[in-house]
């Protein structure tokens, strides 16, 4: 079998499981997120943070439980980190600096997950499991919470409540994460994927002498890493190391775990709203988006030049034998069109438009499917612009699910999308302009370059995925990337919250024969041009400068 046909068989079987689970997995979030009842555990969780989960808040309150409870999280990861030196389980490491502690706790916080240290050569057990791994369920909570609260902007009418943080907040945690998770550490472990708390310990004899690796609670710390759309790996290699990601079967199931919430909020979506349809026009804007950009990457790995790339059957400089370049493909498109920053393959040695293709991914706001419910509610977003610019075509004021979008939804909508770009063009800019961070390239012109709009670009998005060759563990990295992702995480969940208010307090407006129907595949394509325009207009410049560049000079 050909290794084309091979990546082909791999993308179809990865589709076929994914849509037998979109449909109960999405009306079970439905239900979870409509239920009013509360559960023992849920109900000793509400009673230690002192919540009362059947409260209705408005948007400010709920942005509030948001913020209150990240800041939390950061201070408490912070903390963690810094006293790791004297923790039990801590393998001998030492304290973690603070600006890398700052950087992690931010990171994974805020759902990113960017990594500037070697995960095996500086953190703990418990820093490993009680922090990290902690953060990884939560902070994927917090963006269906999110999320969800958007969605009941649109389904509810007069009214500004949007429902409870915190009870959003456990029961996506208790009734979602957790049960989906027991389930697939089963299945890594059954792959191989190691699971304990054994300490350091040689491996091997190798020329030279032997290498040393830790234990780790492995299998836990990576289902919920793709899951919730995290992406930090136990091991610096990530899920490109075998102790994380054994056998190509385990490779494609990772794949299956980062698409499979994103994919199925928007059942979720449709079924609170009341409209199927909705959800499925959604779906297809982010299922065409997410397998063009598939089927672009495999084309610039497979269409190799030379002796040397034909003998390999393609680009495999930095891909694992293991997978080959069909399922090393795959799972770059898929990672970097989430906020997940799992690898199973070294970015920068991509070629250079397939560089391009990860970062444009990145770059169109991660929304295809985007992270779990960072995706969802970035996708609504822009399906409010797409509606205002049919509305101008003809003229009309712009609804969609019969609520008008005026000024403030369309004021509010911008500056979703207007946030990001700000942050990872300026942030770039300063790094290139000063002396010192360019110190950290380790390639030279478009190649290097890329590396530095990669890394803000990851960082302000939320995706935590490297381009490698950059040396990020410096304290200007490390506090500007850190900046970067609180900003780009938390800033625009104001918006949506405001947003998801201001819709809530609407009354319905009733079809008529001049309504858009944005449930239509015309609809869908209006969406995807959208999208595409919008982030080719922002980002086309500093592109052109970095992976365009190289990939038409190679």
């Amino acid at each position: 079998m050909s290794p084309v046909t091979a990546g082909v068989l791999q993308l179809l079987a990865l589709i076929a499981a994914l849509a037998l689970a979109y449909r109960p997995l999405g009306d079970y979030m439905a239900r979870v997120y409509s239920s009013e009842r509360h559960y023992g555990p849920e109900k000793w969780i509400y009673k230690a943070v002192g919540a009362n989960p059947s409260a209705e808040m408005r948007w400010p309150a709920y942005l509030r439980g948001v913020l209150a409870f990240s800041a939390v999280s950061v201070l408490f990861l912070y903390a963690l980190q810094r006293a790791q030196g004297i923790l039990p389980g801590s393998l001998g490491f030492s304290a973690i600096d603070p600006d890398q502690a700052f950087n992690t706790a931010a990171s994974f916080v805020a759902n990113t997950n960017w990594q500037s240290y070697y995960g095996e050569q500086a953190m703990g057990h418990v820093v490993q499991t009680g922090g990290l791994a902690v953060q990884n369920f939560v902070s994927a909570a917090v963006g269906m919470s999110v999320a969800v609260a958007l969605v009941r902007g649109f389904a509810r009418s007069r009214t500004g409540e949007l429902g409870n943080f915190w009870a959003d907040l456990v029961r996506g945690t208790v009734r979602i994460l957790l049960p989906l998770s027991v389930v697939g550490a089963l299945v890594l472990v059954a792959c191989g994927a190691i699971q304990n708390f054994a300490g350091i310990h040689e491996v091997g004899q190798f020329t030279g002498g032997t290498q040393q690796w830790n234990g780790g609670a492995v299998a836990s710390q990576e289902v919920i890493k793709e899951l919730g759309t995290n992406g930090g790996g136990y091991f610096n290699a990530n899920s490109a190391h075998p102790f994380e990601n054994p056998t190509p079967f385990s490779n494609l199931f990772e794949i299956f775990l980062i698409l499979l919430i994103p994919f199925a909020l928007t059942r979720t979506f449709g079924r609170m709203v009341g409209n199927l349809r909705q959800g499925y026009a959604i779906l297809a804007t982010m299922g065409l988006i997410w397998i063009g950009f598939t089927a672009l990457m495999m084309w610039t790995e497979f269409a190799h030049h030379g002796p040397a790339l034909q003998a390999a059957g393609g680009a495999m400089e930095g891909k694992e034998t293991r997978f080959g370049i069909g399922a090393s493909a795959i799972f770059s498109v898929a990672t970097t069109l989430t906020s997940t920053g799992a690898v199973n393959s070294f970015h920068s040695s991509y070629t250079g438009l397939g560089g391009g293709i990860q970062l444009l991914g990145m770059q169109l706001g991660e929304i295809a499917p985007g992270g779990v419910g960072s995706g969802l509610y970035g996708m609504l977003i822009m399906a409010i612009i797409a509606v205002f610019i049919a509305g101008l075509m003809v003229g009309r004021t712009p609804e969609y699910l019969g609520k008008k979008i005026g000024t403030q939804q369309i004021k509010l909508a911008a500056c979703y999308i207007l946030i990001t770009p700000a942050l990872v063009l300026c942030f770039t800019a300063a790094a290139m302009a000063l002396p010192t961070p360019g110190d950290s390239m380790a390639n030279p012109g478009a190649h290097g370059f890329s590396e530095i709009l990669y890394a803000y670009t990851s960082g302000a998005n939320n995706n935590g995925s490297a381009f490698a060759g950059l040396n990020a563990d410096t304290q200007w990295f490390n506090s500007t990337i850190g900046i970067a992702m609180l900003l780009g995480r938390f800033l625009p969940m104001v918006f949506v919250l405001a947003l998801a208010g201001s819709l809530a307090e609407q009354r319905p407006v009733p079809e008529t024969a001049g309504t858009l129907r944005t449930d239509k595949p015309l609809y869908a394509g209006l969406l995807v041009g959208t999208i595409l325009i919008i982030t080719g207009l922002t980002y086309f410049p500093a592109l052109a400068l970095g992976p365009l560049a190289e990939g038409l000079a190679s």
